[in-house]
């Protein structure tokens, strides 16, 4: 194949997804994985043949391809509030079980108005705020708010949810066992007061790849959405969420330039790469762009849009036309760099597929 190309190892993508499903199955709880990682209805069925209860999108376009490819559960974890938006959920409601996301009073209150106009019932679940600071409801006003939108109507709230991530008391943490149980033990404690307010609450949704082994354990929790697990990546791999040998993606790329002795070009850049995984941060100080496999010596050290440019410390026999395997930092935003994935057999064979929910930001 030309480079530069995702592969996945396919033996290793399903051993994850196994292996996550197994955790689920163990616990008594539903796993439903986010897709934004691999952005694939394929790989989407596997996790469903697996287990998985249905699938966790981020956009109403990402469900939309996900629904056309025969998906029928999906929970679209993300604010949707303008009027197309939430007629095109409506529209999709029609013809798959569709749950909706909600942050706000003026988010619940279109899809209030809207779901009347349009004579159907939206099942919603509130999203809460449990640390990271990026959207949900603050922890402590989700029972007042909560009791308001309960009040709207043509909308059932059906559970509560939050992402954190590797969070412990306020702060990133390595401790992801301690991090997980923390977060479950928040979110089945906020269901109770809600429950106990008058309203009805089924599901309390948690977990990130790095949180929902331990999340799952809390009595209480009921679905856990992990998303990255089925890749892998270097990122997870310098946390301590899996080994190298787990991570099922690469980028293949080609050296096409050794000006130096310490310097080689490849054909992968910032268009080929994520960078929004950045090197040198705490708390896990990654090495360059992504872990050259097989070349502890190599490091990709910088990216424009079409170059890589890799620093070897010492000697390293490469040569310009050789390929090299790349295990980038981010695997979620890389792949959505790409239009194709080739997934790689036991018997060395690739098949390609096209990444079809890559671009969906709608």
């Amino acid at each position: 194949m030309d480079t530069p190309a995702v592969i996945i190892d396919k033996t290793k993508l399903l051993k994850n997804i196994r292996s996550m499903s197994g955790i689920a199955r163990e616990n008594k709880v539903n796993i439903r994985p986010h897709i934004k990682t691999h952005k694939l209805p394929y790989i989407a069925k596997e996790q469903l043949a697996s287990g998985a209860i249905g699938i966790t999108v981020a956009k109403i376009s990402e469900a939309e391809v996900m629904a056309d490819n025969g998906i029928q559960n999906i929970f679209i974890a993300y604010p949707i509030v303008t009027k197309e938006k939430i007629q095109k959920a409506i529209e999709l409601s029609k013809r798959v079980k569709l749950i909706l996301g909600v942050d706000s009073l003026v988010g619940a209150k279109r899809l209030s108005e809207l779901a009347v106009e349009n004579n159907i019932t939206l099942e919603i679940r509130l999203e809460v705020d449990s640390g990271l600071e990026r959207t949900g409801i603050p922890y402590e006003n989700v029972k007042d708010i909560a009791k308001e939108i309960s009040t709207y109507r043509n909308l059932e709230i059906s559970g509560i949810y939050t992402f954190r991530g590797p969070v412990l008391n306020g702060s990133p943490t390595l401790n992801f066992v301690e991090a997980g149980i923390e977060e479950g033990e928040m979110m089945v404690k906020l269901a109770d007061q809600l429950r106990k307010a008058g309203l009805s609450i089924d599901d309390v949704s948690v977990g990130s790849t790095s949180t929902s082994a331990s999340a799952a354990t809390v009595p209480g929790v009921t679905e856990i959405r992990p998303g990255t697990y089925v890749f892998y990546d270097a990122m997870q791999e310098k946390y301590g969420c899996c080994t190298e040998e787990e991570c099922a993606a690469v980028v293949k790329v080609t050296v096409i330039s050794r000006p130096t002795k310490n310097r080689a070009i490849i054909d992968g850049g910032s268009k080929t790469f994520a960078t929004d995984v950045q090197p040198n941060q705490a708390p896990i100080y990654l090495k360059g762009f992504g872990k050259v496999v097989g070349h502890p010596n190599i490091i990709l050290e910088r990216l424009t849009e079409e170059h890589g440019m890799l620093h070897i410390e010492g000697d390293s026999p490469i040569e310009v036309g050789d390929t090299l395997e790349i295990i980038p930092n981010h695997i979620c935003t890389t792949i959505n760099l790409h239009n194709f994935i080739f997934m790689k057999e036991k018997d060395n064979t690739f098949e390609r597929y096209e990444v079809l929910a890559r671009g969906k930001l709608q």
